[in-house]
């Protein structure tokens, strides 16, 4: 017994002065530009601000309605939900992996009845063995092995939780950007209904002129044109909008069905410039990095659990229990017994199966590495877009609104100008038409700032602190 106990004392010192093989982790450099490209360079305050990134979503949106519709999916949205399913899967398989590192402890029991029939030259007998048995058996991690398999598993889950948070920015930009458009919908169809109530009294009035001889038949069919042209617009307008209320309630997880409204299009808040903070902050916030690199912390640790497949497993196995043919005399006399001792297992030949092994971890941590490089460098060009976007689409919903208001006055003078009998109506058709096209446009361009806003907001990996 003492050469036992200082046996096992020996193999435990053994293993815990062990190393681990394979490569430890270490950041790889990255090439980080000093400031976004279409960054507000000249707006001191913009710059001096929080990174847009690091706001609450809630802060970002403020139509109250828009924030509830939010809400509602961050709560039952369907890929948010299979997303947290895989972090407890990744919760799960860390526990199985981590749980090699310790011992295995099982015990049992067992009884049976043999039976000899007799024979000439044998009697016959009948007997019953009784046994209780503990089995202990613990591999020991003296390379690493485990501990190795251990850090992958952690690094999947860290993966996982930053895939679910991805996810939430995701759902967060779908429901804003699908809410603006419905909104920009909603006013298209307002300015339709309104354009197209105005053309048929104009259409009623050129009728009755017709029928009085005091204009022609020409100018009653070009304001029929007017008034089909804006009736034409509704169906289609009605039709987008019902679809998008469709794809908001699935990004609810709901059925399809309307949705309430909130503030209106115009009465959307957003800041004239964006502050997106230090490029270098990007790696901390954007989850899609934070999940890549999460990925090449785990298989640059499934290298070591591959070499570690080349030096000898060392196991410690030990068995007790009692044994007898008495059952009454079970836990007395001379039926305990015991075993106790480590194995070792080298591998000699394998047919270049663990080399291979090993080049395929490798190989593995490469495309992980370009990977996360490659997200790095996509973070930077969706940052560098949307703010170029952000800024573009709000000159040119500035000059929308010029050309609308021009366009306005335009076919209020041609009016003008057709009632005192100095202009046709096709004046009036033409600058009418003009007007409406302007409004359409001018609602649409309100619609893509606000979508680039969305889309800023989501580049700049805000919208998963809740």
């Amino acid at each position: 017994m003492q050469r036992s106990r200082a046996l096992i004392a020996v193999t435990l010192a053994f293993c815990v002065s062990g190393c681990t093989v394979g490569p430890n982790y270490k950041r790889p450099d990255v090439d980080v530009p000093t400031t976004y490209r279409a960054a507000p360079a000249n707006d001191a305050a913009a710059n001096r601000a929080p990174a847009l990134g690091e706001a609450k979503w809630f802060e970002v949106f403020q139509d109250e309605q828009l924030q509830n519709l939010i809400r509602v999916a961050l709560q039952q949205n369907f890929d948010l939900r299979i997303a947290a399913t895989r972090v407890l899967q990744a919760q799960a398989q860390l526990g199985i992996t981590r749980a090699d590192q310790f011992p295995n402890l099982s015990a049992g029991a067992g009884i049976g009845t043999s039976r000899q029939a007799a024979t000439v030259l044998f009697h016959g007998f009948e007997e019953t063995t009784g046994q209780v048995s503990l089995s202990a058996s613990w591999e020991l991690d003296f390379w690493g092995k485990y501990r190795r398999a251990t850090e992958a598993a952690r690094a999947n889950l860290l993966a996982s939780e930053w895939g679910r948070r991805a996810v939430v920015n995701t759902v967060i930009s779908n429901v804003a950007t699908t809410y603006f458009e419905l909104r920009a919908l909603d006013l298209q169809l307002e300015i339709s209904k309104q354009t197209l109530a105005s053309r048929q009294d104009s259409l009623k009035l050129e009728q009755a002129l017709e029928q009085n001889g005091s204009t022609s038949l020409v100018d009653v069919r070009q304001s029929e044109q007017l008034v089909y042209t804006a009736s034409e617009t509704i169906p289609n307008v009605e039709r987008q909008i019902e679809q998008d209320e469709n794809l908001i309630n699935i990004l609810l997880g709901r059925n399809p069905g309307p949705v309430e409204r909130g503030r209106k299009l115009t009465d959307q808040p957003h800041p004239p410039s964006i502050p997106p903070g230090l490029p270098s902050a990007l790696l901390e916030r954007r989850p899609d990095i934070q999940q890549a690199e999460a990925q090449l912390i785990a298989a640059n640790a499934q290298i070591g659990v591959a070499k570690a497949a080349f030096y000898p497993d060392i196991a410690l196995t030990g068995n007790a229990g009692y044994q007898t043919l008495a059952l009454s005399k079970l836990f007395s006399g001379p039926s305990s017994f015991w075993t106790v001792g480590p194995t070792l297992t080298v591998p000699i030949f394998t047919a270049g199966k663990l080399r291979s092994n090993v080049h395929l971890t490798e190989a593995q941590q490469q495309q992980a590495l370009l990977t996360y490089q490659q997200t790095i460098q996509q973070a930077f060009r969706d940052v560098s877009d949307s703010l170029i976007a952000y800024q573009k689409n709000r000159e040119f919903r500035e000059q929308q609104e010029l050309l609308t208001a021009s366009a306005e006055d335009s076919a209020r003078l041609a009016q003008i100008r057709y009632e005192a009998g100095v202009a046709s109506y096709l004046e009036v058709l033409t600058n009418d038409t003009n007007f409406f096209a302007a409004q359409l446009n001018l609602a649409s361009a309100q619609q893509n700032e606000l979508t680039a806003l969305v889309q800023v907001y989501n580049a700049l990996g805000g919208g998963w602190v809740q």
